[in-house]
């Protein structure tokens, strides 16, 4: 019987079994638990996978039931299967492993503790009951969503038209594998609702001008993309003049990438200043056809625009497939050209894993469309093929990809014998072992990369630890593994799946700083490097080893949904640093500090709040009085007027440091005036709200919002929780004691109601704007006599009152945590984020989205990264076709115009004193250290006659000879 999945975390001890109501005579089914649907108090604070779907998808997705079946390379997270594990489902399913094979297990029950052990709240039950022709389906009921591989057309058919016909309709998915070709086709019914098609988050953007006219246009703020299509609709708010316009939504029609027509704004006021937009999400629904209505007239998907062909061709030649089964209830011979057409028949009986993973991620994906209504689903037919993997094998005899027994003959069967020994052979570097990592981890073991015995090796390394967060998409780890090396745990998980591989595992960055152990030697036994990195910095540093050393590389990366992939390969296609993405946009500085005009602003200030007050000045603090030997020396230096750098800063922390709980308290409390009163009632002092600019415009205008104070209300649940936090992580970098009572409300409620604030007077003083501001690294700090003065007074009176012992001079820096919600750091983060936001009539966002943005967090999903398993594909191609390194032996005649060595510039006929500069040797001009063997250079030519642009070279390793002296530039 079917696996039943069911997400409840308030049960403590999950049930180890979840099973259907009422069985069918036809199935052995035991009697059903009472907790079939089960309630979500509150999905797991670290799942990344919420970033993506939000709490209310998660949600459902908790109280669905799903029917998934067939264990082979498609099917790893089913549980109902007839057959018992073959050593030919080792190369296709990494939840198997030799023992399960030896005694003869039936798969669905070999896999089960596996699967059931990646999430304890996911009841998991087994089931080798048949599932044909004649099986009553009533069973089916009970499912949100039916799940068939390696099924039968007709039985597809069939289920698909009880699932199709039934009210409300059971989400179904038929999912194939055969060799290089995969197939996905989904049904939802004739009427499937989607709320959020596109799943993209709505950005607010600012206006800078609405006409009045038929149509009206609108024009973003300082040349910005809107993104926009037409056909799409629009929510004003916050706009001048035109405020008819807000809280309304309109649909648009794309004019250029900048502005846009909203229908007619004639009748309306003129436009003055201000507001913004957001793209209204608009449900849609869509309508499903059966399989059996499908399979004339199919409506597939073209994922290859360089094959638009091919899905067509794939469809016709896999219902011939299905049509060979049926008359001879089996698949076409291995290696076999005669059956069917030429590669499908070849290959379908072998399973190339990369392939099949990355379709189960496609059709996991679907899954989850259909059980939360969220992303536009699959209409209605999915095919990709892995076709130039085997043309080039073609010629081949039919012995290369007979069986051999073992656990590679499904991947035999698909690539031949002699490309199964060479990726044996592979001597694989792969940087990074977090979600993709473990991906490729996978798909080695199951391709039989980097094999022991054939003198090959995997080298994976990585210098982080195991974070809970990661458990939801890294499915090499477990609970257990936390805070474990993720490099040795993956690798012992690895050899799990496949004992033959030789797997060595480092802690290391790799960087300039490790270049003395990833050196030229180790680059030079490599066959390729793969990446399986979170930042664009570390990809430009293994792209410029990995081109230096031309060594292909092999990169990817996911964000949400989305992912990338990307083969370089040496003097064939152009390396990662040969484009770059648009650099994120940085707040300007005068944004953050007092003129933020949305959520994002707010939630950077307060992530720079924790990191000024809890981490960087602790720090500075403690390096100080580490350089320093004594107070009292200090003070003597201070009133001789030598310069300390940081001793201000220092002496003010020592003076103000709180010695018990109620001081902090006391310190979060004026902190709260100060941030959240006192800013406001200087900038309106400042900038009264009628002030104007020399244009006459409004000082106040969109996008600048001005603040209202707030008055700290003890009774306000956003205020008291500020409080509570700030007063916390200042008792924790003094290193103050508190308890559970102190956190108490009673407890603090008693304290503040005690607190008196002195009343604020506005000053005169300078206030950073977009016309006067300075950048944070152009700003010096200067410091008035007057403050030198208090500064020394300050240090006297510690000195005298006897407070600088050796434990006032240390402070414990807190380094921001986002995934654990007990130490009060998203509190203070979340806390002081809302109220900058209230005091700016920001709209506040709630805390997934500031954790998610205060944290960085890089919204994550299992099935996105799975579909990222492709690039293994790419390794056997680059295995295939190998590397040939390109060495200049001749000369072309052709005029160089410029010689670059990093950021140095070496040749450059235009530039002034080069003719002193040819008499100099690359060792002057280059002053190598002394271990430094070689430099690689970057080299550009004369245009062409037609052309204007100096032509790039290709890469350039210049070896210094052994004197030093013997060649110049």
């Amino acid at each position: 019987h079917p696996l039943s999945l069911s997400l409840s975390p308030s049960l403590p001890n999950p049930p180890s079994s979840l099973s259907l109501p009422n069985p069918p005579s036809s199935l052995s089914l035991p009697k059903p638990s009472p907790s079939l649907t089960l309630s979500l108090p509150k999905p797991p604070p670290s799942s990344r996978q919420r970033y993506v779907l939000g709490d209310s998808a998660m949600q459902q997705m908790a109280q669905s039931s799903v029917f998934l079946s067939g264990m082979g390379g498609l099917g790893v997270l089913t549980l109902h299967d007839t057959k018992q594990c073959e050593t030919w489902d080792l190369g296709s399913n990494f939840f198997l492993r030799q023992d399960d094979v030896l005694t003869q297990r039936n798969r669905a029950v070999a896999v089960h503790p596996r699967v059931a052990e990646l999430n304890p709240y996911v009841h998991v039950d087994t089931s080798s009951s048949s599932l044909d022709l004649s099986t009553d389906l009533c069973f089916l009921k009970r499912y949100q969503c039916v799940i068939l591989t390696e099924a039968r057309l007709s039985l597809q058919k069939k289920i698909n038209d009880f699932c199709h016909f039934h009210q409300p309709p059971i989400r179904f998915i038929g999912c194939d594998a055969y060799g290089i070709c995969v197939r996905v086709f989904c049904d939802f019914g004739d009427q499937f609702e989607v709320s959020d098609p596109t799943g993209e988050e709505a950005k607010e953007m600012f206006i800078q001008n609405i006409t009045q006219g038929n149509p009206g246009v609108v024009t973003c703020m300082d040349s910005r993309t809107h993104g926009l299509q037409t056909g799409q609709s629009v929510l004003f708010r916050e706009v001048n003049g035109m405020d008819t316009l807000n809280g309304t939504a309109r649909q648009v029609t794309v004019l250029s990438p900048y502005s846009f027509a909203v229908g007619d704004t004639s009748c309306l006021q003129p436009y003055a200043h201000g507001g913004f937009f957001l793209l209204v999400k608009t449900p849609r629904t869509y309508s499903f056809e059966t399989m059996e209505q499908q399979l004339s007239e199919p409506q597939v998907l073209t994922p290859d625009f360089s094959k638009p062909e091919a899905p067509l061709q794939i469809h016709a030649a896999m219902l011939a497939l299905d049509a060979f089964q049926e008359q001879h209830n089996r698949l076409p011979n291995i290696g076999c050209c005669q059956d069917l057409v030429r590669c499908l028949s070849r290959t379908a009986q072998g399973s190339l894993p990369p392939l099949a993973a990355a379709v189960g991620g496609i059709a996991s994906q679907e899954v989850l469309k259909a059980l939360t209504g969220k992303f536009a689903p699959l209409q209605q037919w999915f095919y990709l093929d892995a076709i130039e993997v085997v043309k080039p094998l073609l010629s081949l005899s039919a012995e290369e990809f007979s069986p051999r027994g073992d656990r590679y003959d499904g991947l035999r069967a698909c690539i031949g014998e002699t490309m199964c020994l060479e990726l044996h052979k592979l001597r694989v570097f792969m940087v990074g072992c977090g979600a993709i990592g473990c991906e490729m981890l996978k798909n080695f073991a199951l391709l039989g990369v980097g094999l022991a015995k054939s003198s090959g090796e995997v080298c994976v390394t990585d210098p982080d630890l195991i974070e809970k967060s990661n458990l939801n998409r890294q499915f090499l780890f477990r609970s257990q593994h936390i805070q474990k090396p993720k490099s040795t745990t993956a690798a012992v998980a690895t050899l799990e799946i496949n004992p033959e591989m030789q797997v060595d595992a480092h802690l290391n960055k790799v960087c300039p700083a490790t270049e003395g152990v990833y050196n030229d030697l180790f680059y030079s036994r490599l066959h390729l490097v793969v990446t399986a990195l979170d930042n664009v910095e570390a990809r430009r540093y293994v792209d410029s080893r990995s081109v230096s050393n031309q060594k292909a590389l092999l990169d990817s990366g996911t964000m949400g949904t989305k992912g990338h992939t990307e083969i370089i390969v040496p003097n064939l296609t152009e390396s990662y640093n040969s484009h770059r993405d648009p650099p994120e946009e940085e707040i300007p500085f005068c944004t953050l500090k007092s003129f933020p005009a949305v959520i994002e602003h707010t939630i950077q200030w307060a992530r720079d709040k924790f990191e000024s007050a809890f981490a960087h000045k602790p720090t500075i603090y403690n390096m100080f009085w580490q350089t320093h030997s004594s107070a009292e020396a200090v003070l003597q230096r201070m009133q001789q007027r030598e310069t300390l750098e940081g001793a201000f800063q220092v002496v003010k922390l020592l003076s103000r440091r709180p010695s018990q709980w109620e001081h902090c308290i006391i310190l979060a409390r004026l902190k709260f005036d100060k941030y959240f009163k006192r800013k406001a009632l200087q900038l309106l002092h400042s900038f009264p709200l009628d002030t104007r600019l020399k244009d006459g415009s409004l000082f106040w205008q969109s996008p600048k919002r001005p603040p209202s104070p707030i008055e700290f209300d003890l009774k306000d649940t956003l205020h008291f929780s500020f409080v509570v936090s700030a007063a916390r992580l200042y008792a924790e970098i003094y290193n103050i004691p508190y308890s559970e009572k102190d956190l108490s409300q009673e407890a603090v409620s008693r304290m503040l109601s005690e607190i008196t604030v002195p009343e604020y007077r506005p000053a005169e003083k300078r206030i950073e704007t977009d016309e006067n501001v300075k950048k944070p690294d152009q700003m010096k700090l200067s410091v008035s006599s007057e403050e030198e003065r208090e500064a020394i007074a300050q240090l006297e009176e510690a000195i005298t009152a006897d407070h600088v012992t050796p434990e006032r001079l240390r402070m414990s820096p807190r380094l921001f945590e986002k995934d654990d919600d007990l130490n009060g750091h998203m509190d203070f983060v979340a806390s002081a984020s809302s109220l900058r936001a209230r005091m700016y009539s920001i709209e506040v966002a709630d805390r997934l989205k500031t954790k998610r943005i205060a944290g960085k967090i890089i919204p994550a999903i299992a099935t996105a990264t799975a579909r990222r398993r492709r690039v293994s594909l790419e390794l056997v191609k680059v295995t295939y076709h190998g590397v040939d390194c390109v060495v200049l032996q001749v000369h072309y005649g052709i005029e160089p115009t410029m010689v670059v060595h990093g950021v140095k510039m070496l040749y450059v006929p235009v530039m002034p004193g080069h003719n002193k500069r040819l008499k100099l040797t690359m060792q002057k001009l280059i002053k190598p250290s002394v271990d430094r063997r070689y430099v690689d250079l970057t080299v550009s030519f004369a245009p062409e006659s037609d052309g204007d642009e100096d032509l790039p070279g290709p890469p350039v390793r210049y070896y210094f000879s052994p004197d030093g002296d013997a060649h110049t530039a």
